[in-house]
């Protein structure tokens, strides 16, 4: 299958009010290309210095979204471009990004990670610290808070994963009640290539497919 007929039939597959992040870290300009020619305008990349260099020299009208660890000396090669940043996975980062928005006067769009599954390796927020954040939102003006994201357990375990799913889920629907004065808290991405299809019964807003439109990574 082309990335073209990929895309086109992710855009027929998913329900209304999901949108498709292509995920094109690892696939070279061309295949970006290849997937915008087909309709696509939502990428997340996940390495800052190849979504710099894609940023600069793929079309502008492209929506960003950088979806990977970013660390903090490496702000600069993101931040400016970036419509949305889904991975913010701690204290410090957070403030880093904060920090930057205040100085360059603008309010940089977020998602806030929570830690979900058994490995100790992922990062991420616990529940108790994004609740703790949100309570606190006032000093966090140089961010907006645009809602979850989240990556279930690596297994072939279905009821593990839809129990991820479902604590994720379940504390945005909280979220979203308790801070009524957080507006623009709507989005929640869940769901990668392997369990995209699970992650459709949790009202995902995005989800991030990367090897079942471009294959296997290049480089």
């Amino acid at each position: 299958m082309s990335i073209a007929s990929e895309i086109k039939r992710f855009n027929t597959e998913l329900p209304q009010g999901v949108k498709l992040v292509a995920v094109s870290k690892f696939h070279p300009a061309e295949a970006v290309l290849e997937a915008y020619n087909a309709g696509q305008r939502i990428f997340g990349e996940s390495r800052p210095q190849e979504f710099a260099a894609k940023c600069k020299a793929l079309p502008n009208d492209i929506e960003w979204h950088f979806i990977g660890h970013l660390q903090t000396n490496k702000l600069k090669m993101v931040l400016p471009y970036a419509s949305l940043v889904q991975s913010v996975d701690s204290p410090h980062l957070l403030d880093a990004i904060n920090a930057w928005g205040l100085k360059e006067g603008r309010q940089v769009n977020i998602l806030l990670e929570l830690h979900l599954g058994a490995e100790e390796t992922k990062q991420g927020f616990t529940s108790d610290e994004i609740e703790d954040v949100l309570s606190n939102s006032g000093k966090y003006a140089g961010v907006c808070f645009r809602g979850l994201m989240g990556m279930a357990t690596n297994t072939d375990d279905e009821d593990v994963i839809k129990a991820d799913f479902q604590r994720i889920a379940d504390l945005h629907k909280k979220l979203r009640n308790e801070h009524p004065e957080l507006t623009c808290f709507t989005e929640l991405s869940i769901g990668m290539s392997d369990d995209y299809r699970i992650a459709l019964n949790y009202a995902p807003t995005y989800v991030r497919i990367g090897t079942a439109i471009f294959g296997p990574r290049v480089y």
